[in-house]
């Protein structure tokens, strides 16, 4: 490890704020990676009659249990299933006995019912478990967030590294193009894609990665501007290296220094734009687990105060950890602080 990655680290790790924030992050986000062996409906593993079943990776009929059952695909939470079951075996059930989608059944109250021992976070309109869905929800949005920061830091820094070492009308007109492109209504384009797709994942990430591209491109057009008049470069062109490879090796390391400072903002403003797209109703298609879906729960349903209240604090926690986390990587890459 040379000796600036060892600063960086030093630094990063002097602050405890950001230290703390990526560790409770890095927790939950593994955590909800398998969030279908913490809340689900299905057991986790089955002892019947001599023979192991493991629902939560397979698809079992009823008729598995006996020949009293239908062949058709096993609901583990009917009670005749389930007597049927612990006679002559035993079942393993997640902490959470509920999924995302699932339908809690007697409720001691009319829905929205409040937190209780079988409802950790109560349930909502639907009937459904709060926090499995923020379990789940959780999940998605970071998984969102990561993928659409990634792909779009990736375009972003190819089309600003190409601007900023070429520069002359190519960059000029790149200007003039981002410009335009910035100003096109985005939600007014996405409610017309709305009504001509279904909504989805990928579909959502793809029209959002046509502008979140744009957010890091200024940035590294800056530093290859400043690059490539630099003694080494103009030195490496000299000798014959390709521009492809003095872009690569010598000023994108440069650059990279900038654009990794801004990655956990840019998470956190993924997270925050797919929750504000599911609360206005443009976002992943209804009955997704959606912290923006919980939001909009919160709101429709005021007399429910607990849907409100969990909305906020999973929200507020989730990207107050990622801009602690911002802050120590902008710490950790200024050349003016020093381990200490």
């Amino acid at each position: 490890m040379n000796p600036i990655t060892s600063r960086r680290i030093a630094v990063f790790r002097r602050n405890r704020r950001g230290l703390f924030s990526l560790w409770i992050f890095g927790i939950l986000f593994v955590l909800s990676l398998f969030a279908e062996f913490i809340a689900n409906d299905r057991p986790l593993l089955i002892r019947y009659d001599g023979n192991w079943f493991i629902p939560v990776f397979a698809d079992y009929s009823e008729d598995a249990f006996g020949p009293d059952f239908l062949p058709i695909e096993a609901d583990y939470t009917d009670p005749e299933l389930a007597r049927t079951i612990d006679a002559r075996g035993w079942m393993i059930w997640p902490p959470i006995p509920f999924a995302y989608n699932s339908v809690v059944k007697n409720l001691a109250s009319p829905a929205p019912s409040p937190p209780s021992f079988r409802n950790w976070l109560g349930t909502d309109d639907q009937a459904r478990d709060v926090m499995a869905r923020v379990i789940y929800g959780f999940r998605l949005s970071v998984l969102f967030g990561f993928t659409l920061t990634a792909i779009s830091s990736a375009v972003g820094v190819a089309a600003g590294a190409v601007q900023g070492y070429y520069g002359g009308w190519l960059d000029l007109f790149f200007q003039r193009f981002i410009e335009i492109w910035s100003g096109m209504p985005q939600l007014y384009l996405l409610i017309i894609l709305g009504s001509i797709l279904a909504p989805g994942f990928w579909i959502l990430l793809l029209f959002l990665l046509l502008f979140s591209w744009m957010a890091l491109t200024g940035v590294v057009r800056a530093e290859f501007l400043r690059g490539r008049n630099l003694d080494y470069v103009r030195a490496a062109k000299a000798l014959g290296v390709s521009d492809t490879l003095v872009m690569w090796r010598h000023v994108l390391p440069n650059a990279m220094v900038a654009t990794l400072t801004f990655l956990p903002f840019t998470l956190s403003g993924s997270v925050t734009l797919l929750a504000s797209l599911d609360f206005l109703g443009f976002g992943l298609p209804p009955g997704s687990p959606s912290l923006g879906e919980l939001v909009a729960q919160g709101k429709n349903n005021l007399q429910a105060p607990w849907l409100g209240f969990t909305a906020f604090f999973v929200l507020g926690a989730v990207l107050s950890l990622l801009i602690f986390i911002g802050e120590a990587v902008r710490d950790a890459f200024d050349p003016r602080r020093l381990p200490g």
